[in-house]
């Protein structure tokens, strides 16, 4: 066997430090043989400077949305980034498609392994083909009127079903997910969370102050959305269990789910997570942040407009954070790194390791890909980055 052998400043192995003594070794094919010390590693060490680290996973993109790059002006707020987004369905296939091929050629530059991709649409199929990069394809449904949930559901069947064809085992893979609490109704609800396989979930959570405003006082900014989309909401009722508490309670016990965004995440969130029992046949184990992720998109926050989340919150409840880019239409770039940059200049006193952390053995665990990616573990094929030690480069090795 033609062996690979990698050594580095330090060597973080996705869950901890190891000494920089340490050599990485891994088959022609990118598979962990060993971590052996340099004493026994014999000829043929590729020594480089900075931090050895497993791939990175982006746990939440839109790469359909590529084409969108540079289009939507910074800083227009929720409401109206959303509608011009909705308004942009004029470009030709082609331009889509090639702009898709060029996100991910930067996904691939930026050291990323895998990726969490929310899908409205079949034009990431072709590329997805190609088989570069890991991929999870969130299928994405919306649909806010009780009567049209069928109608919303089948529509998204209807793609999901083409990206099944991709995968022997197109459950793993693929699931049908909600986009967010204030665009899908109760019904459609239902039918996402019951439908046969769908076991990892995303939606995006709480990312402006007009969402919590809308979920727990039926008032605020989300109605220009809706008159936008020309969608009668007078029906709509705000409940009693505050913002998570008006969806959470959809899922079931033995579904995990990503929340993405939390940039209005607050403490009474957490402790309903933490400390509320959970009623039968409701959300059960992911209550109790068990099956719970956070993705944090702080790039994608600021392009838009909103806040970052309460990060060191989050961390004092303990929560189980992963990274995401959210798309081009939202960002300057794909890049992980870039994220973490982000949150290291907002929150230097968090440790470089667990920042490493978040981006590769959390991201694996969220996306369910951990038996094959995000550490250094015998048998994994997890790439190798070497990353400098302030976070201003990375280079994939493999």
């Amino acid at each position: 066997m033609n062996y690979r052998k990698f050594q580095a400043d330090h060597l973080f192995t996705g869950f901890e430090w190891l000494s920089n003594d340490s050599v990485l070794i891994t088959g022609a094919d990118g598979k962990i043989i060993d971590i052996v010390p340099a004493a026994d590693a014999g000829e043929g060490i590729a020594r480089f400077s900075g931090i050895l680290s497993p791939g990175f996973i982006n746990c939440h993109c839109h790469l359909e949305l590529s084409h969108l790059k540079g289009v939507i002006p910074e800083n227009t707020g929720m409401v109206d980034f959303l509608v011009r987004v909705i308004q942009q369905r004029g470009f030709d296939e082609s331009i889509i498609k090639e702009a898709i091929a060029q996100g991910e050629d930067s996904m691939l530059q930026n050291g990323i392994v895998a990726v969490g991709d929310i899908c409205n649409t079949a034009y990431t199929i072709d590329q997805k083909k190609r088989g570069r990069l890991l991929y999870h394809n969130f299928i994405e449904t919306m649909g806010f009127i009780e009567s049209t949930a069928m109608q919303r559901f089948e529509a998204s069947r209807a793609i999901y079903d083409q990206f099944a064809r991709l995968y022997r085992t197109p459950a793993a893979s693929n699931s049908i997910v909600p986009h967010a609490p204030y665009s899908v109704s109760a019904a459609l609800f239902q039918l996402i969370t019951r439908f046969p396989g769908n076991n990892l979930l995303t939606i995006h959570n709480q990312e402006s102050v007009a969402e919590r405003e809308f979920i727990e006082k039926g008032t605020g900014d989300l109605h220009r959305l809706y008159k936008a989309l020309n969608i009668d909401i007078s029906f709509y009722k705000p409940g009693s269990t505050g913002s998570l508490g008006a969806y959470l309670s959809h899922f079931l016990p033995n579904q995990s789910l990503i929340l993405v965004h939390n940039t209005n995440t607050n403490e009474s969130d957490l402790k309903y997570i933490a400390q509320s029992p959970a009623p039968a046949g409701s959300f059960g184990k992911a209550l109790h942040f068990a099956s719970l992720f956070f993705c944090l998109c702080p790039n994608a926050n600021a392009y838009i407009g909103n806040p970052l989340p309460d990060i060191d919150l989050l961390r004092q409840y303990k929560a189980a954070l992963v990274i995401g880019t959210d798309s081009l239409a939202s960002n300057h770039q794909l890049s992980v790194l870039a994220e973490l940059q982000t949150i290291n200049r907002h929150f230097p006193h968090i440790a470089i390791s667990e920042l490493l952390q978040w981006a590769t053995l959390n991201g694996a665990r969220a996306l369910q890909l951990d038996d094959v990616v995000g550490s250094f573990e015998q048998g994994k094929k997890p790439g190798v980055l070497v990353v400098s030690e302030e976070l201003s480069t990375v280079e994939r090795l493999i």
